[in-house]
């Protein structure tokens, strides 16, 4: 008897620690590399292992842009995606078929902390939820250094003519005007994205009339605006010389440090500074995109990227815990105190801190008046063409002008639109 009880005791010993070793588990994570993105996802994964020891990570960074597309496109294609992984959404992430590719999120726990706008441009063609938000919404828009601005009494432009008015003085007082950091491709594409808040303002039926291809870029004159922008900034002779190489963090750190004065971007870019550049934040101006007319002007808004579970993953059942997680209020605050606040955030109950960098306090204001933002194209059409940003290149860089462009870019988003099968194409 006291052997058999002994051989019970061990048997169950054995069946306890073989059930705890089943119990760990390192879930997948793929990310893009910016700097903000890294401190979120670092913090709230450390904070969900605090809660859950058995459970860890393996973060691994990829490319933004054109290659860091390829990279998620490819390993969903191949069943190799990561069991969590953070992507656009909106257009790009209509290009993934979610509805094949991705798990359905519908009826997760966190949802109910999603506000309803973040959901629709996370919604699969067949109705379902597929991601939850990381991150803040964002403005596109120019940031500008106050310090330059400040020493050549210069104030915020609200009209293109005002503000290349304020380029031609700082290019008289020998700094950068423009900034711009073509070495990341992807950054060339601002002028045109975050001019739609413009667009809408003059041809409100665009976006609908695009995605029924009765509208282009090259036959709508405040659509082709964004490419003469492009156009007009390099003929000034406004950019840094390493234009062709220079990095977005090289934008970023330019224009925080005064380096220069003006950089389109988004304002995720604001986290990067407080991440690399504390001491220059306070110098870090944003402003809308400037259009036509002054009276007019407003922020084009992108909605935050997501995390999703590819509908391949082993790991499904914990990786959607960590998302309940990182959709709850207790997520969206580890990640404000991580990455900063360079936006609100579209979790309900999450509100920003009082001392936000003065950057995120001049794009509130937008967000807080009625009818002062619009979302990017991108949100409001399933078609963006995958060549854009190589189409921006040329045009910011003097190599194709700025009607041909937008005619060759017409010309890619047929392609586009053709392969997610809408009407009228």
């Amino acid at each position: 008897m006291k052997t058999l009880r002994y051989s019970a005791v061990m048997a169950a010993a054995i069946a306890w620690t073989s059930g705890m070793a089943q119990a760990e588990l390192t879930l997948s994570v793929l990310i893009d590399n910016n700097p903000e993105t890294i401190a979120s996802m670092e913090a709230v994964t450390a904070a969900y292992t605090a809660a859950n020891p058995e459970v860890t990570f393996d973060i691994e960074q990829r490319a933004g842009g054109a290659d860091g597309d390829n990279i998620v496109k490819t390993r969903l294609a191949t069943g190799e995606m990561a069991d969590i992984f953070n992507y656009n959404s909106g257009s790009l992430f209509q290009a993934l078929k979610p509805q094949e590719t991705m798990a359905d999120l519908t009826a997760i726990e966190g949802q109910a902390n999603v506000l309803d706008s973040f959901k629709q441009v996370v919604t699969a063609p067949d109705g379902t939820v597929r991601g939850v938000p990381f991150g803040p919404a964002m403005g596109g828009g120019i940031f500008y250094n106050r310090k330059i601005y400040a020493d050549l009494g210069l104030t915020v432009p609200k009209s293109w003519d005002e503000f290349m008015a304020n380029n031609a003085k700082v290019a008289e007082a020998g700094k950068v005007p423009v900034i711009t950091t073509f070495g990341d491709t992807w950054t060339s594409q601002l002028f045109v994205l975050g001019d739609y808040f413009n667009v809408q303002a003059e041809v409100p039926t665009f976006a609908a009339e695009y995605t029924a291809n009765k509208a282009k870029y090259a036959s709508t004159p405040a659509a082709m605006r964004g490419f003469e922008y492009l156009e007009a900034v390099f003929k000034a002779n406004y950019m840094n010389e390493d234009f062709g190489v220079a990095s977005f963090e090289d934008g970023m750190r330019m224009v925080a440090t005064g380096e220069g004065a003006h950089y389109p971007m988004l304002t995720f870019g604001i986290g990067t500074v407080k991440q690399n550049h504390p001491d220059s934040l306070a110098d870090l101006g944003f402003f809308a995109q400037p259009g036509p007319d002054a009276a007019k002007n407003g922020l084009t808004v992108w909605m935050p990227a997501a995390l999703y579970v590819p509908a391949a993953s082993p790991n499904a059942e914990e990786a959607i815990k960590f998302l309940n997680f990182v959709a709850s209020v207790e997520g969206c605050n580890t990640m404000i105190g991580a990455a900063g606040a360079s936006g609100p955030y579209l979790i309900k109950g999450c509100e920003l801190p009082a001392d936000v960098p003065p950057a995120v306090a001049d794009m509130l204001p937008y967000f807080q008046t009625e009818g002062m933002t619009a979302p990017a194209l991108e949100f409001l059409s399933p078609v963006k063409g995958p060549a854009l940003e190589q189409i921006t290149v040329e045009v910011g860089s003097g190599i194709r002008p700025a009607a041909e462009a937008a005619a060759l870019y017409d010309q890619d988003v047929e392609k586009q639109a053709k392969q997610l099968g809408l009407p009228n194409w």
